[in-house]
């Protein structure tokens, strides 16, 4: 069902998120993410005053691969940056290998926010990798099973329809139905806040 119909406007601005989810034959899985930023409107480069970015054109167009084994551990991650706004954010990438080790499963916002966080990184491949976990979740079937039966799996009591007291579980897990789901532990919110770190470009003119 579509949105209701907007008011009068102008598109500005057009972000791309693409994830994938891919198993591999030797039995790992390689979640890739992808980002592209444009702007809907011709406007003079922000790094090049003698250049005009064009309608359409990347400002940001980055790629993740991230490897995981079926635990959802970080096995080997892969970045590219195909366009970027200034010369040295492609120093940032380096410290992506920061992340090989780390679990997708448990605390991985908080491991990218040690790693990565402010100047370490850059602030949409954090965007992309802060995501990449739930495409993996929904990539990789075996981390949504218990070992234990009397465990229920570990999407019950996450959102709304998998509420343990809904009809989702009374229909589909019937036998954790009603349970008291365990308390999260405390949040860290620094590890949690994305970091503002983009470019004000001058009215009228582009990050590129």
């Amino acid at each position: 069902m579509p949105l209701s119909p907007p008011a009068p406007r102008t598109l500005k601005h057009v972000r791309r998120v693409n994830y994938q989810g891919f198993e591999r034959d030797d039995g790992l899985w390689d979640i890739e993410g992808e980002l592209h930023d444009s702007k809907a409107y011709d406007a003079t480069s922000f790094r090049d005053p003698t250049k005009q970015r064009l309608a359409g054109e990347a400002i940001h167009h980055m790629w993740l691969r991230v490897t995981v084994n079926r635990q959802l551990v970080v096995q080997a991650v892969d970045v590219s940056m195909d366009s970027h706004p200034l010369k040295g954010c492609t120093e940032a990438q380096a410290a992506l290998q920061r992340m090989v080790g780390c679990s997708m499963a448990r605390g991985w916002r908080q491991a990218i926010q040690k790693h990565l966080g402010g100047v370490e990184s850059c602030t949409h491949l954090r965007e992309l990798l802060f995501n990449l976990a739930t495409a993996a979740f929904q990539s990789v079937p075996a981390v949504f099973s218990s070992a234990n039966p009397d465990e229920p799996p570990r999407h019950l009591g996450q959102c709304t329809g998998w509420d343990f007291n809904g009809q989702g579980v009374k229909e589909f897990f019937p036998q954790f139905y009603g349970r008291q789901p365990k308390a999260p532990a405390p949040a860290t919110p620094a590890a949690d806040t994305a970091s503002a770190t983009e470019i004000s470009a001058p009215s009228g003119a582009s990050a590129r």
